[in-house]
């Protein structure tokens, strides 16, 4: 089953469930937020997907129209941005099988020979997949921003004055909602394009935070349930109607040098970020991007990601572009 949220065309709050060919969405009754329907199935002590199929309504919406008239919401989101952590991680991935091989050749090197990414990737490789019960190796971590930087599907991501670069991250994003005893949730899965400044980020790997602190998309749809362990798509970049770069990508646990569950740990082990009523959105890593192949992303570019098991694909066009790199200047009380 996969969720959407989006506005009708009065400007009210819809959910509702994509059909399974795409082509419309069946309203749920009496609801306007995934959020508080899974508050209501934790404190139920129900599944969502349970909740769901009890308030399905007759009523049905073309999936067509409110992708045209730019009317998605993000899958989940929070009445409250402040509230909605946008999160993740990186080194994550095994990429394609000729990547794969080149990867193995380089761990071979002693590993004071290695760079800090490559050892985190060694570790990861080593201790990312623990039993059952235990807690493997730590991933490479970064917070990104609240909910004030998450971009609907279909709207444009801004590109900032002081960015070197504006690349697409192709991405699986885990979405949590945490209960009222501190509990995180896993409402589910979607498309993300993680969205960062890879020149930025390759003049030293330090700016990585900075290149981090951006807006970010994911979407359109939510899929509830277990992530499949081998997650297929592709990714394209398209100006003025061509592709001008296409890959296929990877995801999953058969794809990834983590596990689900050892990401989820370590971003949740942190008391701070299991506050009750919070909503977190957690980046697993990048499967691919344009910037992979030195393709610089220009305004008016359309990012576009898709994956069989996720229906619609996720698509946001760059720009506009902020002119203007202001001072900001801090004043003294």
């Amino acid at each position: 089953m996969r969720l959407v949220q989006w506005q009708d065309a009065g400007g009210a709050r819809k959910v509702g469930v994509a059909s399974d060919d795409g082509r419309v969405l069946q309203t749920l009754q009496g609801a306007d937020s995934v959020y508080r329907l899974a508050l209501q199935a934790i404190r139920e002590r129900q599944s969502l997907d349970a909740l769901v199929r009890s308030r399905l309504s007759p009523e049905t919406t073309s999936y067509d129209e409110v992708i045209t008239e730019r009317r998605l919401l993000p899958p989940l989101d929070h009445p409250d941005a402040a509230r909605w952590l946008i999160t993740g991680t990186g080194l994550s991935h095994l990429g394609s099988a000729a990547a794969r091989d080149a990867m193995h050749v380089k761990l071979q090197q002693d590993e004071a020979q290695l760079t800090d990414s490559m050892k985190m990737f060694k570790w990861g490789m080593e201790g990312g997949k623990p039993q059952a019960g235990r807690i493997g190796v730590q991933p490479e971590w970064f917070y990104k921003g609240d909910g004030r930087c998450v971009v609907p599907p279909e709207q444009p991501l801004e590109l900032p004055a002081y960015a070197l670069d504006g690349g697409d991250e192709v991405e699986v994003v885990g979405l949590y909602v945490i209960g009222d005893d501190g509990t995180p949730w896993r409402v589910g899965f979607a498309l993300g394009n993680e969205y960062a400044d890879h020149v930025m980020e390759r003049q030293n790997y330090l700016y990585l935070a900075h290149s981090k602190l951006r807006q970010c998309a994911y979407g359109p749809e939510l899929l509830l349930g277990a992530l499949p362990v081998n997650v297929t798509g592709s990714a394209r970049l398209a100006r003025n109607g061509e592709a001008i770069w296409s890959e296929s990508w990877l995801s999953g646990d058969t794809n990834m040098a983590h596990s689900i569950a050892n990401l989820e740990h370590h971003h949740f082990k942190y008391a701070d970020f299991r506050r009750p009523g919070d909503v977190h959105v957690h980046f697993f890593g990048a499967a691919t991007g344009s910037f992979t192949k030195n393709v610089k992303a220009q305004v008016g570019d359309v990012f576009e990601i898709e994956s069989p098991a996720f229906g619609r694909p996720l698509r946001n066009p760059l720009g506009p572009a902020r002119q203007g790199d202001e001072l900001v200047e801090v004043r003294m009380l």
